[in-house]
């Protein structure tokens, strides 16, 4: 049986980084929760940074300093929290910078990501490589 959507339904929305999010709904609370949720908020900064994207440097940096007050407030351990917050600081300027502090990020929270989202967090960096 087909079904199909009704005239007036909107098209779904998707969902950037679902392993990611996933992932942090699974980590029990604390730490490992934590550093996906902080590695969460990066990658959806540095994918902002995309050229395709549209927004401005300005938007950009401005949602970079809130964003690293936020990161502030989290328990990370020291070589994960200097990592995120540089890839914060990189999506707040040049996209140049965003794929080597990306690549940083990834190295730095391997360990606490699962295969799905460190293949996310890989196709960004190749992205922004790419471009």
């Amino acid at each position: 049986m087909i079904v199909s959507q009704p005239p007036y339904a909107l098209a779904s929305t998707p969902f950037r980084f679902p392993a990611l999010a996933s992932l942090a709904g699974r980590a029990s609370l604390g730490g490992d929760r934590e550093v996906v949720l902080a590695t969460y908020l990066a990658a959806r900064l540095a994918h902002d940074a995309l050229a395709d994207r549209g927004l401005s440097q300005a938007v950009r940096a401005e949602r970079a300093v809130s964003a690293k007050s936020w990161l502030a407030t989290y328990s990370l351990p020291a070589a994960i929290r200097t990592a995120l917050a540089r890839l914060v600081e990189a999506s707040g300027g040049d996209a140049l910078g965003v794929a080597a502090a990306l690549r940083a990020a990834i190295a730095a929270t391997s360990s606490r990501l699962d295969q799905a989202s460190r293949v996310e967090l890989n196709r960004l960096a190749e992205a922004f490589e790419q471009a």
